[in-house]
């Protein structure tokens, strides 16, 4: 129990280190970032630099980006579990953009660099508004090629736990004429969606091999979810989780 007490005490205090970390950080690169979108991206590849390492001393968190880091013009597509995933994306990727919920764009500090980097909010409620959103979004940003990154099912999903894949990449995947790469994670195993506590191990994102521009968007949703949903579960029984076990 001491032990136990102990461990949500440091996840506690990391948390609110982090996010005082966050409004440091924003002080400095937010006038930077009125010069120049690249400052924004270099302000938010440092935060996600600095989350990683405190993860690391303080909680034994430790994470991994493995496979072949997209640098062009590409469409990313990742399983979605907790906020660190975000970070090692984001972290990772030299121009990342995303495809995000409108109300994140309010958002302290989160929503002003979402922005400035190029993230697409779309109404989440409203699909017909949403997909329309998501598609001009993308042709206002055409002066900015990078990384677009959307999560096929929409929020965060917990381990374990089944969430249908929307339509929305298929849409973009279609429209845009782009490779698709897919990316699992396991993060959610240390990271909870909802907790306060933080777990010891190796969190893991990978980037998958590409799936080529030119599938019939029904043909496409099935292998990417096939793709995702399998080398998750493979890194989540890495991770020593069940995916087996029920919900």
């Amino acid at each position: 129990m001491i032990n136990l007490a102990v461990r949500y005490a440091v996840s506690l205090i990391f948390i609110i280190q982090m996010y005082l970390a966050m409004a440091v950080l924003a002080l400095y690169y937010t006038p930077l970032s009125l010069f120049g979108r690249i400052w924004a991206i270099r302000g938010i590849h440092t935060y996600c630099a600095w989350v990683r390492w405190s993860a690391a001393w303080m909680l034994g968190l430790y994470s991994e980006v493995r496979g072949d880091i997209p640098t062009g013009e590409v469409l990313v597509c990742a399983k979605h579990q907790s906020f660190l995933d975000i970070l090692l994306i984001v972290g990772t990727l030299p121009r990342p953009r995303f495809v995000m919920k409108a109300e994140l764009k309010w958002a302290p500090i989160l929503g002003y660099f979402a922005l400035r980097i190029g993230c697409i909010p779309v109404d989440r409620g409203k699909k017909s508004k949403a997909v329309q959103q998501m598609i001009d979004g993308v042709r206002a940003a055409a002066d900015w090629p990078g990384q677009l990154i959307i999560y096929p099912q929409g929020t965060r999903v917990a381990p374990g736990a089944n969430k249908p894949y929307k339509i929305g990449p298929g849409i973009l995947y279609d429209g845009l004429g782009q490779p698709c790469i897919p990316a699992a994670t396991n993060v959610g195993v240390f990271w909870p969606r909802h907790a306060i506590l933080r777990k010891p191990g190796l969190a893991v994102v990978e980037f998958l091999p590409p799936i080529p521009p030119g599938r019939p968007i029904r043909e496409f949703m099935t292998e990417l979810e096939e793709v995702i949903e399998s080398a998750s579960n493979r890194l989540m029984r890495e991770a020593g989780f069940d995916v087996d076990a029920p919900g």
